[in-house]
């Protein structure tokens, strides 16, 4: 069974930074890409970023590039998401989860890229973090 442990998230104030971490059990990384999500209350969820550990390949949501950063750490199976210049709008539960076969791979960073949700793509979620971005 996957699961993962999501940590990092804070109350911070708008242009500021953040590291969430999201880590793995149960999951071989090689063959999986992993993706952080958000959900506000009332909006709906939205894919931020994706990295596939195979080449490290990289997508994020327009909303969110140039400011953050997605990373992989193999030997701790452990995903990074940097966040910096935050802004109010980027308040939400924050959460990660896996793709686990290549095609569902290619749809996940695909739809990331989009701005769409590529939530369909996966197929195993962690609980969250929570974000709050002050003004």
């Amino acid at each position: 069974e996957v699961q993962f442990v999501e940590s990092g998230g804070d109350l911070v104030q708008a242009g500021g930074s953040l590291r969430l971490s999201c880590t793995a059990s149960g999951l071989t990384f090689d063959d999986y890409a992993i993706g952080w999500f958000r959900q506000a209350p009332g909006k709906e969820r939205e894919g931020v970023s994706c990295l596939r550990y195979s080449d490290n390949a990289t997508t994020y949501a327009p909303s969110v590039r140039g400011r953050f950063s997605i990373t992989g750490d193999k030997a701790k199976k452990t995903v990074y998401l940097q966040m910096n210049s935050l802004k109010p709008e980027d308040s939400a539960v924050y959460f990660c989860a896996a793709a686990q076969s290549p095609p569902r791979v290619r749809i996940a960073l695909i739809k990331t890229a989009q701005g769409g949700d590529p939530s369909s793509a996966y197929e195993s979620w962690g609980k969250g973090t929570q974000v709050t971005v002050a003004s």
